[in-house]
């Protein structure tokens, strides 16, 4: 056999997939002829598609070695450089094909992914419009263009850019779930819906696009086909047959268990393929202070800030420095503005590389970091997995497990978890003493209580109020809804207006159990203070479940309207619990369908009962715990502490539960 023939035999063993017999040819043909280049470049592509990164990028330098003018063999380096982590290198590497061969679109599509993942987002889309002029009938460049500018927020040049790569190759998933990307965050959600649903059609291996599809789904209230949908995400999960988006998890029929299996192989096989923790770099010298900072896309007008910009104007200066680092969008708001003032030091790091954050990090000396994202929109794990600070720390944004060893703790409490449930996190626990969410008190409520004719509202109806985020909504929940409607005479249910698609479907769903769609009433979105002032005017706020209200149940406490809730097994499912208790209202909590039904069916009857709740709210709404922001914020100081103090003795993270500081250090 030729040298020729050995190494298309080769090629063609690497091209089926058969890494051993790919291996064992050209080790044979370098036992017959040393050093030759084009075979080593083949093992290392073999040793690459069995996941052994460093043999493969060893290979492969080897044959640049021996053969310097081998332009593919930069670029597979700097692939496989880059599944490591080593993204300076891989730009090197990718830089030095172009170099030798600028007409390559395949380096410049694999340059523009890494410079993507640093956050040099213009430059990435440079390299793919280079790749599409070079290649114009490949749909790739085209896609990773349509996703760099999602990145960008530039919507329509995304879809478009999406679009095109469809009209090259129908065939292909990852388009058409890429496109279902940017219309569900444009809140074009039918024609997301659709996107995904096709992208599942084609490739149905890829699980993780049918949580994307019933997490649209749930969005929009269309549960045509929910209870199949939902059945195929936990076999999914319990069979480990591929990722499960661990959002759509919390809000659907799941258990602790297989939220933490959910989480763990989402990150696995998502995260991870960013780059590996890096080593730590040189840190100033502290200044006694214990240096902490937030990170999140939400430093503008969002439900995060709205709840914690009071903490991190109460932090203790003398012990704490407070630094931000912000990645989303500076809407200018005066929420924006208030941000900027309450933090020490406050960074935007929109666009900013990667490398250069933790450059930043390290320069800042910064002791523990608190990531307010967890899997959420804008999410930047791979920030994180870089193991950044020394302590991090999962907190607020994300009521779940990250399901990965380098997010130290998660802040919780009492309630939503307990000690007991630390199995079903990676993190360690650290229950705070009230509950774990913070709220700010100088949220403002207009003076001026809307009338209920205002607000579309019937004047003598009882009002139950469910201003939820839809995909919070389930079929079993709703369900309990139309079941008061029927049996209280009149009422109607007031809903949080997102769309007419929701809209529509919602009031198809409440006459296809016989009850008149026109008793379902929907608010449309209005300024803060505004929206907290019509809590007054309904009668009683009923939760969600199992995914139960964060944000809106504070809301509804503040204003002072009673909330009645399920208790589950979930963190996600056990929040509002744990607000109600922290606001002295644990009669409120339930801990089945059947017993919330029937509190919220008996309240709706004692309108004294609902008077006396009502009191009560209004006269301890400044002393509960709930709204104590100054109390809150010594006990969460304290965690930190905790959590440094451990790391200091050498000792590794570990469950604890911070102890209620005496009234007098509260001062």
């Amino acid at each position: 056999m030729t040298l020729i023939e050995a190494l298309r035999l080769a090629v063609q063993h690497y091209q089926a997939g058969r890494v051993n017999e790919t291996i064992e040819v050209c080790r044979a043909i370098l036992a017959a002829i040393p050093d030759q280049p084009e075979t080593l470049q083949i093992w290392g592509l073999a040793e690459h598609s069995a996941g052994r990164l460093v043999p493969a990028a060893r290979m492969m330098v080897q044959a640049i070695a021996l053969k310097p003018e081998m332009t593919d063999a930069y670029s597979n380096l700097g692939v496989f450089l880059q599944n490591q982590g080593r993204m300076s290198d891989a730009v090197l590497a990718q830089t030095r094909a172009l170099r030798l061969n600028p007409a390559l679109p395949e380096a410049y599509l694999n340059r523009g992914s890494v410079l993507q993942n640093l956050g040099e987002r213009e430059e990435a889309a440079a390299d793919y419009i280079r790749a599409i002029r070079l290649r114009p009938e490949d749909p790739q460049p085209r896609n990773s263009l349509g996703m760099v500018r999602r990145d960008q927020g530039r919507v329509r040049e995304s879809v478009d850019a999406h679009y095109h790569a469809i009209a090259l190759n129908p065939g292909l998933a990852e388009t058409y779930r890429d496109l279902g990307h940017v219309l569900r965050e444009a809140g074009v959600l039918p024609m997301a819906r659709d996107a995904y649903g096709r992208s599942h059609r084609i490739a149905p291996a890829r699980t993780e696009t049918l949580s994307y599809y019933l997490f649209v789904k749930q969005a929009m209230c269309d549960w045509r086909g929910y209870d199949a949908l939902v059945r195929d995400i936990g076999r999914i999960i319990d069979t480990d047959a591929g990722i499960a988006l661990p959002l759509a998890t919390l809000s659907v029929d799941t258990t602790a268990e297989q939220q933490l299996r959910s989480a763990r192989r989402f990150y696995l096989d998502g995260v991870t393929r960013t780059p590996a923790p890096m080593v730590p770099l040189p840190r100033p010298p502290g200044d006694g202070r214990l240096r902490i900072a937030y990170f999140s896309a939400d430093f503008h007008e969002h439900a995060t800030a709205y709840l914690a910009a009071e903490l991190f104007e109460l932090h203790d200066r003398t012990r704490f420095h407070v630094t931000a680092y912000s990645y989303g969008q500076d809407d200018g708001s005066p929420m924006r503005a208030r941000l900027i003032h309450a933090f020490d030091r406050f960074h935007d790091v929109r666009g900013v590389g990667r490398d250069r954050i933790a450059r930043m990090v390290a320069d800042d000396g910064i002791d523990i970091l608190i990531d307010l994202k967890g899997y959420t929109k804008q999410s930047r794990l791979d920030l994180l997995a870089q193991r950044l600070a020394p302590v991090q720390v999962a907190y607020l944004g994300y009521p779940g497990t990250i399901g990965c060893e380098l997010m130290d703790y998660i802040i919780g409490d009492r309630i939503v978890t307990p000690l007991e449930h630390q199995p079903f996190y990676t993190e360690r626990i650290a229950a705070l003493p009230d509950a774990y969410q913070i709220n700010d008190r100088s949220r403002p409520i207009a003076e001026k209580t809307p009338s209920r004719a205002e607000c579309g509202l019937p004047e003598d109806a009882f009002v139950f109020c469910a201003f939820n985020t839809t995909y919070k909504l389930t079929p079993t929940v709703f369900g309990a809804w139309m079941r008061l409607l029927d049996q209280v005479k009149g009422s109607v249910l007031w809903l949080f207006e997102a769309n007419g698609t929701v809209t529509d479907n919602l009031r198809q769903e409440a006459a296809a159990r016989g009850i008149d769609p026109n008793r379902l009433i929907f608010a449309p979105k209005k300024p803060l203070a505004e929206h907290l002032a019509r809590y007054r005017i309904a009668d009683l706020f009923v939760d969600t479940f199992p995914y139960t209200g964060h944000t809106t149940t504070s809301d509804a406490l503040w204003a002072g309207l009673p909330v009645v809730t399920m208790l589950g097994e979930t963190f996600a499912s056990r929040v509002a619990a744990s607000l109600l208790t922290a606001a002295g209202m644990e009669e409120l909590i339930t801990g089945s369908l059947a017993e919330y039904e029937a509190m919220a069916l008996r309240l709706s009857n004692d309108p004294e009962r609902l008077a006396s709740l009502r009191h009560r709210l209004a006269e301890t709404r400044m002393t509960v715990p709930l709204f104590d922001s100054r109390r809150f914020t010594r006990h969460i100081e304290r965690a930190y502490e905790m959590m440094w103090d451990n790391h200091r003795s050498g000792q590794p993270p570990h469950p604890f539960a911070v102890p209620a500081l005496p009234m007098e250090t509260l001062d």
